[in-house]
This record gives structure tokens, C-alpha cells and sequence, in this order.
């Protein structure tokens, strides 16, 4: 799953890597080393622009809220517990497919956290029968130091009980689409500790590889057997992943200092 991510890049270094065309600089977040769900982030989609003369979709970076609320819903309150789509299932669920077939994005990050469990702990999560504690936190991350892309969906809702001129009529909020860990060697594991993304949690984002960005962002793409072909795991042996501090596990705590490696998981929190 994805449930926390870091993403401290500038906008206009996004914009450089994912050709951006049009954001907007007062609409600028801080940095967050902390993500977590029902806060705003940024996403890349192409999408016409509001009032413009042409139809053809614009590279944009947006900000979106984290969560996402379907078209359909009659209240936002389910979208902090729709924060990943699954893969598998993303093109049938009521709550994702019209999105899937014409509303996606990539949501850009560092990297993403994600707590060791024990072997035993994780397959009852995989069969819903137990939420799993958290414990030694990872942050796993390109091995290159590049931007991990990930696949998203967005949406618009329209709260109505607002008039239509109000700020906060319309929400517009994603969901990052997850696929089954990878159970090949890290391209760097630590010393000590989990060697495969599978060690550390069944579940990973879909990282999106940048000969897919086009392909994923056209709009213009709805065939849902072609965009299912999209979601194929990335190669393997591209990731690191090392244990930080468990400060992250407290959503307050934001900084850079959450990104620092530590030489082996902390005491009392064994793999």
C-alpha cells in the first residue's frame, strides 16, 4: 500500500523533469517529508484548460487533495479511506473506473515509507483479517536518486451545498494505484534487514517509468484493456529501501531529518 510518502521537490524542477506547461507559483506547497492522507499534493495530468479556446489537453502540476471522493458521492467523508487503488481491480470498481479510463495522473515523490511486519502478520493482512501494527519504518526510494512517479487517478466532486462562484465548490482529489511488492533483490538492501520490497509489505505504489508518462496522461487513451497493459510492475532492481527513524509514524513530525538512514533498525523494533 501506499499510506505516508515524501515529496520535497520544487515545482519548477517537476516541471523540468515532466515537461509541465502550466502551474501556478502562489499555488506552491512547502515541502512535506511527511504525506499523509487528506493533505494536498501535487499531481501531473494533462487536461484542457478552464475557459481556453483550445480543446488539447495542457501538461498541468495541480494541487489535489489526497483521497479520492468519486463524482457520485453525496459526502467527501469516504475519500481519507481511498487513498490507493489496486491494480488489479482498478478498471471495475464503481469507485475507480471512469477515472481510469479518463482521468489520471502521476503523483510525483521521493519516495515512500512503509513499517516491517513479521511474515505471519502480513498474510493476515493480505486476507483482511488483521490491520497490521506498525513497526521498523523504511523509506524506499529510485536507487538513482530519481523521481519515484506514481500512477494515480483524480476526480472532481461537487459539493453542493455550496453556490457555484465559492472557492471550495468543487474538489478535485487522487488515489495512487498500488500492485503486488516485488519479491526480487533491492537494488540496494541495508545491512540489516528485509532484501526485497516483499519483505517489507505485500503491497508497493505502481511506479510509473518515464517511457510511460505519455501513454498514462493521454486522455485521449480509454481503452481499458490498452491502459491495463500500462499497469505491468516497472523492471526489476530499481529501488533501495533503509530504516529511519520512527519519528515518521507520528504524522506532526515533518523534516528532512526523516529521510536520514540509520545504520539498523532502532532498538526494540527487529525485523
Amino acid at each position: 500500500m501506499c499510506g505516508r510518502y515524501a515529496a520535497s521537490r520544487r515545482p519548477e524542477d517537476l516541471a523540468g523533469v515532466f515537461e509541465i506547461e502550466k502551474w501556478e507559483p502562489e499555488e506552491t506547497p512547502a515541502p512535506d517529508y511527511n504525506v499523509a492522507p487528506t493533505k494536498e499534493v501535487y499531481a501531473v495530468l494533462d487536461r484542457p484548460l478552464k475557459d481556453a479556446d483550445s480543446p488539447k489537453p495542457v501538461r498541468q502540476l495541480r494541487k489535489l487533495k489526497w483521497g479520492l471522493v468519486p463524482s457520485w458521492a453525496k459526502t467527501p467523508e469516504g475519500g481519507a479511506r481511498m487513498i490507493n487503488a489496486r491494480a488489479e481491480t482498478v478498471h471495475e470498481k464503481p469507485s475507480y473506473r471512469r477515472a481510469f479510463a479518463a482521468r489520471r495522473c502521476i503523483v510525483p515523490a521521493d519516495g515512500y515509507y512503509e513499517w516491517v511486519t513479521s511474515g505471519a502478520e502480513r498474510d493476515l493482512e493480505v486476507e483482511g483479517k488483521k490491520k497490521r501494527p506498525r513497526k521498523q519504518p523504511y523509506f524506499v526510494t529510485p536507487a538513482d536518486g530519481s523521481v519515484f512517479a506514481m500512477a494515480g487517478l483524480y476526480e472532481f466532486w461537487r459539493d453542493k451545498t455550496l453556490p457555484d462562484d465559492h472557492p471550495q465548490a468543487w474538489w478535485v482529489t487522487c488515489s495512487v494505484i498500488t500492485t503486488e511488492a516485488e519479491s526480487s533483490p533491492l537494488a540496494v538492501a541495508p545491512a540489516e534487514g528485509p532484501r526485497a520490497l516483499a519483505d517489507i509489505h505485500p503491497r508497493m505504489p505502481l511506479m510509473l517509468t518515464p517511457d510511460r508518462w505519455d501513454a498514462w496522461l493521454d486522455p485521449a487513451r480509454t481503452d481499458v484493456d490498452d491502459l491495463r497493459s500500462l499497469l505491468a510492475p516497472p523492471p526489476e532492481g530499481l529501488m533501495r529501501a533503509y530504516p529511519v527513524s520512527t519519528a515518521v509514524s507520528n504524522v506532526r513530525n515533518n523534516g528532512p531529518e526523516l529521510l536520514k538512514e540509520l545504520e539498523g533498525p532502532e532498538e526494540g523494533t527487529l525485523f
